[in-house]
């Protein structure tokens, strides 16, 4: 259809309208793939400028097999009933609140914005005369208008999705699971329904109004340490856990924190490795925090507030993002992350299942992800860490032990430490560190937190000889990718420098395997140089081991010769070595991103110095200008 152009503050009303369907379609389409038996597990709709002169409005979706049909009809219902119904003045509300709460982020941090965003801003005016009104009279008008935009204004967009009106409907299922036949019947079905009003109003979920139900009793600072150099304070709360905060302004609208504990997943045996990776994600589905997510959601409503969890092989992690109006909330949500006790229930662990079955059966048919999984069997010696799970492993989980390795990895205050860094006032955030993160009950009968060198080293090891081995895949049109993995063994007594002398070796391997098999023999497009050296465990004293790989898509005919032709560069450079202006090269680049880095220095600084003052202080070589960034040393 015809897309209108922005000149006017109609105009404009009419984009926030429009901004505000399509947010408050997508909530409903999230809960919907939330609840049991959904009929999709993703959905969303948006709008998208095709050409200068055309606008679509798109509705995409994805599902389990054979459930193309079920997920159309769920579609067309949803728009159907909002063209019904609208939304209702809650519904408006959530979704007001969160454009609110963006734009007022936006307008904090005017002075700070990247560049990038005024260009792409200037760019789409000389292509399609959008207006450039700049962001501080941009809120003002966003703050006037969002309040009076009505339901009646934004369900009226519902029409852009009438499948009367040039509709086009695609799926990718083969035709013994969804014929023509069976979507127009489906089309027939939603709008005989809709013409009959026998499509019944949206029901809304309850929604409670405290993150936190019952305020924690606060927790004391039993030991405070000052770092002058990176200013910085460390302190050690009454229930054992260590938070260390840093005051920066590199954006006004921005805390970042990070937690971390040592122990992860290196930890498991092998026969419980499966059930308890799936930990995150079967509590994921049911609700870290307490809540369901499609519940949290609505909660979190106008608060720019959110924290993520991860469990990594050594450590276990969460972090957090959040407006310094809004660290409670993001607080409140840590404290809820430790104290919350996630219960398998049948239906989100069939969901959970459910989805994990169809990404394994796509990444069955996927050749590349069967030669990606070879290439890690060969190069880690088939350890079941870098293993991928089979449907046959996921047929074992046991969701209830899942759970528990969930919860046992986020309870123990005492064995965290958390950083918290941004544009904070102390004397509004230590009260809040100490009720939230202070008020988190100490857990009876712990056993020591692990140590760095308490941790139990992944099982793997580097094949003993070279190995060529081809991985061959049915494929409509015939393609090659080339992977040469090469193992790294970095010793202890120059670990720290060789971890950059590595990262430099990437880029200059990188460069001139790119000048060979493109530019001398124009064989590929593009070269990548991988280096991987995560899987030893951390340490100062152990070496590192890892791989350096080079990879690169080509002929398959030619995939041999190219391969020779990057050994042959590898062997001419480990004889002559580079030359000096290819070194040269590679350390402006690297200098270039360096110093780009340290534009952000005082966010990143309170999460790279802080770990450095944690572990004696040997990460922040890293922050200025080493001695391995001048010629000579390298």
């Amino acid at each position: 259809m015809p897309a209108g152009e922005i000149k006017t503050v109609k105009d404009y009303r009419d984009s926030l309208a429009e901004s505000i369907f399509h947010c408050a379609l997508n909530q409903r389409l999230f809960k919907l793939s939330r609840r049991r038996d959904p009929p999709y597990f993703s959905c969303s709709s948006a709008a998208d400028a095709l050409v200068r002169p055309v606008k679509a409005y798109i509705m995409t979706s994805s599902c389990r097999e054979k459930g193309t049909v079920e997920a159309l009809e769920s579609m067309l219902v949803e728009v159907a009933r909002a063209r019904l119904y609208g939304f209702s003045e809650r519904e408006i509300s959530i979704v007001r609140a969160l454009m609110m709460s963006e734009i007022e982020s936006a307008y904090l941090e005017r002075d700070q914005m990247q560049s990038t965003s005024l260009r792409d801003e200037y760019l789409q005016h000389f292509l399609r005369e959008e207006p450039v009104v700049g962001i501080d009279y941009e809120a003002r008008l966003q703050k006037t208008l969002l309040p009076y935009i009505s339901s009646a204004e934004v369900v009226k967009f519902a029409e852009n999705f009438s499948t009367t009106s040039s509709c086009v409907i695609k799926i990718v299922e083969p035709r013994a699971h969804a014929s023509l036949e069976d979507l127009k019947a489906v089309v027939l079905k939603v709008n005989t329904l809709e013409e009959k009003r026998s499509i019944p109003p949206w029901e809304e979920e309850q929604i409670p109004e405290e993150i936190v139900s019952q305020s924690p009793v606060p927790g004391i600072i039993v030991d405070k340490v000052e770092h002058p150099g990176i200013g910085a304070t460390e302190m050690i709360l009454s229930n054992g856990m260590r938070v260390c905060y840093k005051c920066t302004d590199f954006l006004d609208d921005q805390v970042v924190f990070t937690g971390f504990a040592y122990g992860g997943l290196s930890e498991l045996s092998e026969d419980e490795y499966t059930s308890c990776t799936m930990g995150s994600t079967i509590a994921g589905e049911i609700g870290i925090f307490g809540y369901r997510p499609s519940v949290l959601m609505d909660m979190l409503a106008g608060k720019r507030a959110e924290v993520g969890t991860k469990v990594g092989a050594y450590i276990r992690s969460f972090s957090g993002d959040c407006s310094p109006s809004d660290l409670e909330t993001g607080l409140q949500l840590v404290y809820q992350l430790f104290t919350t006790k996630v219960e398998p229930r049948e239906e989100e662990v069939k969901i959970v299942m459910q989805m994990a079955e169809e990404a394994i059966y796509a990444q069955e048919r996927d050749p590349y992800t069967a030669f990606a999984n070879r290439s890690r069997e060969i190069n880690y010696g088939n350890s079941y860490f870098f293993k991928p799970i089979r449907i046959s492993d996921l047929k074992k989980v046991n969701p209830i032990r899942a759970c528990e390795y969930f919860n046992s990895c986020f309870k123990d205050p005492s064995a965290f430490t958390v950083v918290v860094v941004g544009n904070i006032d102390p004397a509004i955030s230590i009260p809040l560190i100490l009720e939230y993160l202070g008020g988190i009950p100490k857990v009876q009968d712990t056993v020591q937190p692990l140590s760095r060198e308490d941790l139990k080293g992944l099982p793997f090891k580097f094949p003993e000889t070279i190995i060529r081995e081809v991985v061959r895949s049915p494929m409509v049109e015939a393609q090659c990718f080339v992977q040469l993995g090469f193992p790294v063994v970095l010793k202890s007594t120059m670990m720290t420098e060789d971890i950059h002398y590595v990262g430099f070796l990437s880029k200059l391997l990188e460069t001139k395997i790119m000048q060979v098999l493109r530019f001398k023999y124009g064989q590929v497009y593009s070269v990548n140089v991988g280096v991987f050296l995560g899987g030893n465990k951390p340490s100062r004293s152990g070496d590192v081991r890892g791989d350096i790989s080079v990879n690169f898509s080509c002929d398959p005919d030619m995939s041999s010769r190219l391969v020779d032709f990057v050994l042959e560069e590898i062997s001419y450079l480990q004889t002559e070595g580079p030359s000096e202006e290819d070194v040269w090269t590679i350390l402006e680049i690297e200098q270039r991103a360096h110093e780009n880095g340290l534009q952000c220095r005082k966010i990143i600084t309170g999460w790279i110095e802080f770990c450095g003052a944690i572990n004696q202080g040997f990460i922040q070589e890293m922050l200025d200008p080493p001695s391995w960034f001048k010629m000579r040393d390298v």
